[in-house]
């Protein structure tokens, strides 16, 4: 494979003007594509196999028009201190308010709260229900503006007005200035990196590129694939991090590979050749992580997965082709700045033995630390170790659940609307469940459901049970429940499998099929859907990842403690989750509002991104020791050079990647903030804990051990040549230019 991309990235140093024209064009067609490709519409959330999804489908063929799938608003209304929403004139408001909502072409039903009986006991809140025929986001402008102008008048005479529901969707703000700023972050690290503005620049060029490409892609495909905002942002966030990362580490080996000498074009071919290689191998772990999610079986998380895995491949293919290519603009420009011109000999050491030349000066931070942790393993292992596993303790008290209206920030009318409503009539009310009653081929529908709404009278937590509607044949009925606790709590959790498990007794008696269904249903089997897909998800991404980094490393042990590391930091991460997200510590500092249950599917998103993530240090960082291992070094002096060469580049690309995910933190939007935190505590946990400080102790530890490859196995594996032994086969016969000569320090 170094042979091969070593012919790469010559070729596009020398066909640089051929290899951008190509790079321009596809950014060029992909904003094409995005700018004509129609608006994307609603993002459809579904739950394949699960009890909740099986009640919604069969509402939909038993209640053809009721739009089960349409969107809901929920205007709520307070009287003011010492009045009552029966009043005449608060009445009035309200019914004239119910009228100027049924008169929207796309509205279905209003509700009533004089007639329904939404007052509550108090009398103080009453609220009304507006269906429409389609989900929120296909409602048209002009329908959205009537509900909001409505909530303006009724609230323009005295009363508290809010609206809830997915009718109005909550502005989630961009974040833009935090992401900027993570983006400035980056910049400045590269400039200190690097040395140099131009050398600086071409990561944030060409990542910037990459994204473009891949965003604008997203855009036009996303009416047509059903991707939603969360898909692209998150998609987009991956794809900057290590669009940056990549071409930072062959910016960084096309400097060394001057340093030794070499004119610019060989260079940039040995630079793709070596880092390239690792770049590839690390590229596709991300990919296997990210791609394994389709095994959970959940569209949305599946999109997910492979949009951002869609968005890494084109960083790759960006980092192996477009910066050899402008790597041959930059020209001198790449050196740093304010270096001075001088002959090689003047600034290097040349071995007379194998001509190579060599930087002066004494060992750089990485060689010393590394020298550090080889005379003390145990003890940096032991502290390492016992510190990350301090700070995953939390894990042990993970809640999940998914966000709804409560979540919200308070300055929105979903959330005020939330809380009036929890004031009104109970936490529980937020979260009603459907109990969907199956009676086609029953002899008596009606005494089989009012056996079923009895028994769930009975049960703890309810507060109502509303009698049962059927649909037009008679065959199918509906109840709603209010329960005594909020959606995300275990009692409400506990209700629903209550509920369920008369599902049995009652087929038994009556021969009809009980289903228990609504969005706080929906939420709990989500969530316990993603939970029985977690081991298996593990199984078959650190499994294929395994194999790949064997292929890699030609080891058995230091893919394992790839692997066990990445346990370590990514356990560390939730737990760091929870106790901010969950629990509250420190949460005012990133604007948390709300706490509360983890959403469902951050731990095996984190575990995927987190795992591709992981492994790219890991690869960057030990095929630089394994590369120095095969060319003679002893495993001790390995690890050493593996640091000298590394350390500092993998620091600055674990700064950029954290820099650019906690630039996500400063969303409104409670998923993006908490995935830009999550990700960041975990880049950070691998990269200077695992990375850093376990993986040099343990491979000091372990000695020549630590690359033992059964023989049988050795002779199987191909040989894919990561640490470029097949380069030093190559005759030099471009010795470098006297103008080339200058030693480059990295």
């Amino acid at each position: 494979m170094a042979t091969f991309l070593y012919k790469l990235g010559r070729l596009a140093f020398r066909r640089r003007h051929f290899v951008a024209l190509i790079w321009v064009a596809l950014l060029t067609l992909a904003g094409v594509g995005a700018a004509s490709a129609p608006a994307a519409g609603t993002t459809s959330f579904s739950i394949p196999g699960t009890e909740a999804q099986k009640a919604f489908d069969l509402l939909e063929q038993r209640f053809p028009g009721a739009s089960a799938d349409g969107a809901t608003g929920r205007m709520v209304f307070k009287a003011p201190e010492g009045q009552k929403m029966t009043d005449a004139a608060n009445k009035a408001t309200v019914e004239k308010t119910v009228k100027q909502l049924g008169d929207g072409s796309e509205v279905v039903s209003v509700t009533d709260p004089f007639t329904t009986n939404a007052v509550s006991k108090d009398g103080s809140v009453a609220y009304t229900s507006v269906k429409y025929k389609l989900p929120g986001m296909e409602l048209a402008d002009s329908t959205k503006d009537a509900l909001e102008k409505a909530g303006d008048e009724a609230r323009a005479t005295g009363l508290t007005v809010d609206v809830g529901g997915d009718a109005l969707q909550a502005a989630s703000e961009p974040g833009a200035i935090g992401e900027a700023v993570g983006i400035a972050i980056a910049a400045l690290v590269l400039v200190i990196t690097l040395g140099s503005i131009v050398a600086a620049g071409l990561p944030l060029l060409t990542a910037i590129i990459g994204v473009g490409i891949a965003g604008a892609t997203i855009a036009a495909l996303a009416n047509a694939l059903d991707l939603g905002d969360t898909t692209s942002t998150l998609a987009l966030m991956i794809g900057l991090a290590v669009g940056i990362d990549y071409a930072l580490f062959i910016v960084s080996r096309y400097r060394s590979e001057l340093a030794e000498g070499r004119d610019r074009e060989e260079a940039a071919g040995r630079a793709t050749g070596t880092a390239g290689s690792a770049v590839v191998f690390a590229g596709l772990t991300v990919v296997i992580a990210l791609a394994g999610l389709a095994v959970v079986n959940v569209p949305m998380l599946t999109k997910m997965g492979l949009a951002a895995s869609g968005t890494v491949v084109v960083a790759v293919l960006i980092a192996l082709t477009l910066i050899p290519a402008l790597l041959g603009y930059a020209g001198r420009k790449i050196q740093p700045a304010g270096q001075k011109k001088s002959k090689k000999s003047k600034k290097s050491k040349t071995n007379e033995s194998d001509g190579q030349v060599k930087p002066v000066g004494g060992p750089n931070m990485g060689t010393r630390w590394a020298r550090f942790v080889i005379r003390r393993p145990v003890a940096v292992l032991m502290f390492s170790v016992l510190g990350l596993g301090a700070i995953a303790l939390p894990v042990t008290q993970l809640e999940l659940g998914l966000p709804d209206d409560g979540s919200q920030p308070t300055s929105t009318t979903q959330r005020r609307a939330y809380d009036l409503l929890s004031e009104g009539f109970g936490p529980g009310f937020n979260g009603p469940l459907m109990v969907v009653y199956d009676a086609q081929g029953t002899a008596d529908p009606q005494a089989g459901v009012d056996m079923l709404a009895d028994r769930i009278k009975g049960l703890k937590d309810v507060v109502t049970v509303a009698p049962a509607a059927f649909n037009q044949a008679g065959d199918t009925a509906t109840i709603t429940v209010i329960p005594d606790s909020k959606p995300s709590s275990t009692q409400t959790e506990g209700l629903v499998h209550a509920i369920r498990d008369q599902s049995a007794d009652v087929k038994a008696k009556t021969g009809a099929t009980v289903l228990v269904t609504g969005t706080t249903a929906m939420n709990i089997d989500f969530s316990q859907k993603l939970n029985d897909a977690l081991i298996p998800y593990l199984g078959l991404v650190v499994g294929l990842a395994f194999l790949l980094l064997i292929l890699v490393f030609r080891s058995i042990l230091v893919p394992l403690k790839a692997a066990l590391g990445f346990l370590l930091s990514v356990l560390a991460a939730l737990g760091a989750v929870v106790a901010v997200f969950q629990w509250g510590w420190l949460s005012g500092l990133i604007g948390v509002e709300e706490t509360g249950p983890i959403m469902s599917m951050v731990p095996i998103f984190m575990v995927g991104v987190v795992f591709g993530l992981a492994m790219d240090y890991e690869v960057f960082l030990v095929t630089r020791m394994r590369e120095a291992y095969v060319h003679g070094e002893s495993p001790t002096d390995a690890v050493v050079t593996g640091f000298k060469h590394s350390a500092r580049v993998v620091v600055a690309a674990a700064i950029i990647m954290m820099a650019v995910f906690g630039g996500f933190i400063s969303s409104s939007e409670s998923m993006i903030k908490l995935f830009g935190f999550g990700l960041a505590i975990a880049v950070f946990f691998d990269a200077f804990v695992v990375r850093m400080a376990i993986v040099p102790a343990v491979l000091a530890l372990l000695g020549k051990r630590a690359w033992w490859l059964p023989k049988w196995l050795d002779r199987v594996l191909p040989n894919v040549d990561v640490e470029g032994e097949g380069l030093r086969a190559l005759d030099d016969d471009n010795r470098p230019k006297d103008e080339d000569r200058e030693l480059v320090r990295v």
